[in-house]
């Protein structure tokens, strides 16, 4: 018992962190905390900045005037940006719902020692972490084979999987839930399907609340999908049209020639202010900042799967 203890104690001198230590990791991490959210909160001044404040200052954390006409245009004149939102909230809770369930099966067939082609499996599944079949294949086979072009589907089930996420998933299943526990399980009776959902999802909360944040925060801000695939305006995804509205602008102002037409200088007069395009960044951003506290609890938790303990 005092051999336990000697050890304990030197263990835990050694890795003691030091006052000096403690203070430059929290001085760190503090800038760290302050550089993230400088700029959000900039996106959110220049959106209720005046234009004569933002002719005359330019981008400023102090203008010199405010205004919320870009959030009053946007609630009463934007029918697509009202689509767009619909359309995306419903994409990303479908399929962060959907991909982590399937995920997580897959994670639960992986991290089970009496099936056999386990090896194969994983190999298979990391194998595409390596290697894709590119661009112009998806394209052809969701097009051509499965006819998804210009559907909720092409929305929905694009990037269902990912590999890295499988394999966090059964670490964090191989690590966290004793195997005589499934023993157990499998002697009382209880077949695959009520193992996985009576004890392997109640027990891996953390992990699936980590990778659902991630899943959720990926899909959100997806656009290329929409950019590639969706030409009906009530199937455009927010980011989407964010960067279609972003790419109109540059290309009218990056062609001096057009610019400088009768129909350069309406288009450009019909084109969102600055305020109005940090308007929708902020309207855009703000789901995800009140998603993440619903997450908090078990992130950190969960950012440790796998790891080695002492």
């Amino acid at each position: 018992m005092a051999a336990d203890s000697t050890e304990t104690s030197s263990f835990d001198r050694i890795n003691r962190i030091k006052p000096l230590t403690n203070m430059i990791f929290s001085v760190v991490m503090s800038v760290v905390a302050v550089l993230t959210v400088v700029p959000v909160a900039l996106v959110f001044i220049i959106s209720i900045t005046s234009s004569l404040s933002l002719t005359m200052r330019g981008f400023s954390f102090v203008p010199l005037s405010t205004s919320f006409v870009a959030y009053e245009s946007l609630f009463k004149t934007g029918s697509q940006l009202v689509d767009s939102y619909i359309i995306t909230i419903e994409v990303t809770l479908l399929h962060t719902v959907l991909s982590v369930l399937i995920m997580t099966m897959y994670a639960y067939v992986l991290a089970q020692q009496r099936f056999g082609a386990r090896k194969f499996y994983t190999f298979v599944v990391f194998f595409t972490m390596l290697f894709s079949g590119g661009l112009v294949p998806s394209y052809i086979i969701n097009v051509n084979v499965l006819h998804i072009y210009d559907t909720f589907w092409i929305l929905l089930l694009s990037g269902m999987v990912g590999t890295f996420n499988i394999i966090v998933l059964r670490t964090f299943i191989s690590t966290t839930i004793p195997i005589e526990l499934f023993d157990a399980a499998q002697i009382d009776g209880a077949s695959d399907f009520k193992v996985f959902f009576r004890i392997v999802l109640p027990l891996s909360k953390a992990g699936l609340a980590t990778i659902g944040l991630f899943v959720l925060v990926g899909k959100w801000n997806e656009w290329f999908t929409g950019m590639l695939y969706i030409d009906n305006p009530k199937l455009v995804p927010l980011q989407t049209m964010l960067t279609r509205i972003q790419q109109r602008i540059d290309f009218i102002k990056n062609n001096s020639s057009l610019a400088s037409s009768p129909d350069g200088m309406q288009m450009l007069k019909n084109m969102p202010s600055e305020q109005t395009r940090m308007a929708i960044v902020v309207l855009t951003t703000l789901p995800v900042l009140f998603a993440y506290p619903f997450f908090q609890r078990y992130f950190i938790r969960g950012m440790t799967i796998g790891s080695v303990k002492g």
